[in-house]
This record gives C-alpha cells, structure tokens and sequence, in this order.
C-alpha cells in the first residue's frame, strides 16, 4: 500500500510545515522516502500551535531527515520598517531552537518601535483609543490613518473586554476577528443570565438559560413542567417551578436541584441589599454557589482555562458601576451596538488569529510577565512554552507595517485583588537602538522595560524624577564602580529564578508605590512581600531597598 501511494505522489510540496504535527510528519517521511522529491516551506520562528499539537521540531529537523536538502532562507521582507524587523529579532533570537535568520528591507526610514508602559489596564486602554483617533485625524504629524489599517492583538481574549468597553464609551467603530466580542460569549452570557435573574427574578429568557446549566438533572421534558405550571398560573417561571415543586410535580435529583437553585435566587436577592457587601463579592458568591464556576473548573477541554479567565474579567468589570443593575443596563446597550460590517473599524484579534494579516499601526497591549508570556504557557511547557510564547511575540510585531506600539500595565486586578505587574521579559530583549520609549516618569521610571539598561543610566536618570531616589543613586555608584572589563547585568533577564538573593526572608523593606514591606518568601531575584498598606504582593528585588537605607 506504501508503495502505491509512493507511486502516486512523486513530487510533495508542504506549506506551513512549522504547524505539522507528528502523525503528519511521520506520513510525509513516509511519502517522499521512495522519491525524495519534497519541497517544504514553512518558519520555524512562526511555529505558534504547540497547544493544539503543531511540533516545530519536524522542521527544525529537515535536514537531518533528508540529507543533502537545500535550504533556501528568504530573509528579505517587503512589508515592515528596518526598525520592526530588527526588534522582532531581537525578541527572537534568545530561543535556542531554531534555525536562524536575519531580516531584512530596502525600505528606509521609519518610526522606531513604541513602548509606553501605564499604571493599569483602563489607562493603557484609554491611551491606546486616543492614540488611534489621533492617527485617524492625522494629528502626529503624518497622513489621517483610516481605522481599518489599525489593529489591537492581544494575549488572551479577556484582554478584549477593556479596549470593546472604552471603544464603545467614545464611539469608537471596532471589530472582533477570530471570535465572538466579549459579552457574546457563551460563559458570560451564561453569567449574564444567573445576575439577570437575581435582579429581576421574572426574567424567563434568563431563567431559561440557568435553569440545567450546570447540569442539575433538569432534562426537556423537567422544563417543559416548569413552563406549562407558570402558564398555568399565569406567574413567570421562578414561580411556576416553585409551584411545581411545591405541588410534587418533579421527583429525584432534579426536584431537589432545582429547589437549591430557586433557594439560592432568593438568597442571592437579599445579598444584593445588604449594604456590608460588593456587587463584586455579590458576583462571585453566585457564579460559586450555583456551580458554574466549579463547572469550568472541573471541565477538560482547552477552552475552560480561557473561559474561568473571561468570567474573572467580567467581574473586574463591575468595578466601574454601582450595582449589578447598572452593569446590567450597561451590556444591554454594549450589545445592541451597531455590528453591520459597513464603515471603517478598528480590528481586535489575539496574537494567535493575527498569523498571516498585516496593518500599518499594530498596538501590543498587556506586555507583562505572567500575561505575556503566558504564565500558564509556562508552568505546563517550561522552557519549550517559553520559547513558543516568544514566537507568538515575534509574530506580534512583525504584523506592523509602520508603527508598532507595545504597551505593559503597572497593576493588575486579579481574583479581585490588585497586584503589580512587571513588565514581559521579552521587552528588555528588544535591541534599544529600535525601541522610543514613551512611559512617563515615576511609572518604573519611565524606563526600558522593568528598568532601564545599565548601560544607560545617566541617560534615564535625566528623563525621570523617581530616580533621584537613593537605592538609584546606589545603583548608578555601582555600576560606574564596575571594571570596564566585567560584563554588564544582562538586560533578557527581567526574573531570574538561579538567582542568589541578597536579601533575607523576614527583613523590612522599602517600595517607592508600596511603602514598608517585610519579605515573606524568596524565590531567586522575585520576593514575596507582606506590605504594610498595599498587602501582599510578589515584586523582583531590584525594585526595592533596605527600609534601613531610607532617609526619615
């Protein structure tokens, strides 16, 4: 059978062969080994479907596989400013599986790549739609840029929920692409419906939708009872399944679900007057309690990471409104938003759906270690998620043609706590030479990355305040102290976990936005902090000082 399809198949051309899974790569080993005419084209440096079972390995082996192949490197790009390309290589050429190239264009000029780092992601997100209406207005000094020709890719989709709301505040025309928009999304339309029903106990749609979700038992012909009762009695179905159970019309399992939940509506409608209670706190207690949350959490799919993470972005959503009736009000506008495809739109995308498109203005937003790279990546791959997540950052900005802006936050919301961010470490890997740094003073001084590069820092001390403090002016003693001849601190190494810490746990010390602190744990350069007023946080050491060391 080998043979007869070795016969038939004399010449094999594969593209995108980075993507190629191993029963793939096995089946086309097979294939050409008769003929060996086999012609593969494809970037090991855009191999970003690891997750789905892509192996960049096959082709990072091709020349192993087939002896004496030639290998022609297009390196050559007609799209993006010297400037793009040389960053993206720079990001790149940390990963050590791969097989090297150099990009090039004889285009000349160019803006330098933007980095502007913001104290959360509201700000960052307000920042990147008054930048996109000044490029629209042509207000920077260059020819009006039409919204189709500008994009937002981000991480991961809860990113999306910032930039849709903020679009939508201003007027902002805006697509989704490679996905539903934030609030049409499964898991938060289901979280929509269990905050409708506590609210306005009447609403059947909502109910509807709760009612088996999850599973409680509650089969077609369970609700079909529930609805001929409320008909029956003239009530909404809150109360017709009340009745129903009320009256033993249901039995079993389902009965006695069904009673929890409608207890639970109830009990979730007194929480929503109680003072001495957040509409936050009141949100997670009903995802919890009504077992959606355990649902996704104990779900096996791909998927449920990336939904438990929107359904936690819906809930830093609420901090922006008074109760859960005013969030209400406000998705019911979001959703009846014009969605027609006529007009020019910003496009919104993760890096993921952005493979194979290009814009002239590509914003990076969330560039911060544990968002990107991916911390999950991480912890479930070690260096080969790392690595793929680097990829994934190399195909970010070499989808812009002409300007590429990377934006970090300072703080996070996360499991309704704030936490600080610190900037990917993929940004200290960009060459400084193609990097116009935009952060304002006093935000990580305003510096490259998670600080600035050492061989810098005169230059940075003179664009931000914050660094008359004096563990910086210790810093610059030490490094000016240096030997010409011992290398300077390596600027790809934003957390270094071999680390040998000069501090110890229980020690008291100094944060310029978090004040005293005393250290709690120790895990290479990053600390574990209990901070007098900020609470606990994780910060890498050489953002902080000795309390000892600060003048009173």
């Amino acid at each position: 059978m080998l043979q007869q399809y070795q016969r038939w198949f004399r010449y094999i051309l594969v593209d995108e062969y980075q993507d190629t899974n191993v029963a793939q790569y096995l089946w086309l080993r097979l294939l050409a080994q008769a003929h060996r005419n086999i012609c593969c084209v494809g970037d090991d440096d855009q191999s970003i479907y690891g997750w789905r079972g892509a192996e960049v390995g096959n082709i990072l082996r091709f020349e192993k596989d087939f002896p004496g192949a030639a290998v022609i490197r297009l390196e050559q790009n007609y799209r993006s400013t010297q400037h793009i390309l040389s960053a993206a290589g720079g990001v790149i050429a940390a990963n050590k599986g791969r097989l090297g190239k150099e990009l090039w264009t004889e285009a000349e000029g160019g803006e330098k790549v933007r980095l502007i780092g913001h104290w959360d992601g509201d700000e960052e997100a307000r920042w990147i739609g008054e930048e996109i209406e000044s490029m629209q207005r042509g207000t920077r000094g260059m020819d009006p840029m039409s919204l189709d020709q500008m994009a937002i890719l981000v991480r991961a989709s809860h990113q999306m929920r910032a930039f849709e709301d903020r679009f939508l505040t201003i007027g902002l025309p805006y697509r989704v692409i490679g996905g539903p928009r934030f609030y049409e999304r499964m898991e938060i339309r289901d979280a929509m419906a269990y905050f409708r029903v506590v609210t306005s106990p009447d609403d059947d749609l909502a109910f509807e939708r709760i009612v088996n979700t999850p599973k409680r038992g509650l089969g077609d012909k369970a609700q079909q009872k529930i609805q001929y009762t409320a008909r029956q009695h003239g009530v909404s179905l809150t109360e017709g399944a009340q009745i129903l159970l009320d009256e033993k019309g249901l039995g079993g399992k389902g009965a006695k679900e069904l009673q929890a939940l409608l207890d639970g509506i109830t009990r979730w409608g007194r929480m929503a007057g109680d003072a001495t209670m957040t509409h936050m706190e009141l949100a997670e207690i009903i995802l919890d309690e009504s077992g959606y949350t355990a649902m996704w959490q104990n779900d096996k799919t791909p998927e449920a990471p990336g939904r438990l993470e929107n359904l936690k972005e819906l809930v830093k959503a609420l901090e922006s409104f008074e109760n859960l009736t005013g969030f209400l009000e406000h998705v019911a506008l979001v959703m009846d938003n014009n969605t027609e495809e006529a007009g020019e739109k910003v496009s919104i995308m993760t890096l993921h759906a952005a493979k194979g498109l290009e814009f002239p203005a590509v914003f990076l937003p969330g560039w911060e270690d544990g968002l990107f790279p991916s911390q999950r990546s991480m912890d479930e791959s070690g260096l080969k998620g790392l690595e793929e997540e680097r990829r994934l950052a190399y195909v970010g900005i070499t989808r812009a043609e002409r300007i590429c802006t990377i934006s970090f936050v300072g703080n996070r919301r996360v499991f309704g706590q704030w936490q600080s961010a610190l900037p990917s470490r993929f940004i200290d890997e960009i060459p400084p030479e193609h990097v116009d740094v935009l952060t304002a003073p006093g935000l990580y001084g305003g510096g490259y990355g998670a600080a600035a590069p050492q061989s810098n820092l005169h230059e940075a001390a003179s664009r931000a305040d914050v660094y008359n403090s004096p563990g910086w002016r210790r810093l610059k003693e030490r490094a000016s102290a240096r030997p010409v001849s011992q290398p300077s601190e390596s600027r790809n190494s934003v957390i270094d976990l071999t680390a040998t810490s000069s501090h110890t746990v229980g020690e008291r010390v100094f944060h310029q936005k978090f004040g005293y602190g005393t250290i709690t744990g120790i895990e290479g350069d990053k600390l574990d902090i209990a901070f007098e007023k900020a609470g606990d946080k994780k910060v890498v050491a050489k953002f902080i000082m000795p309390a000892d060391d600060i003048p009173f």
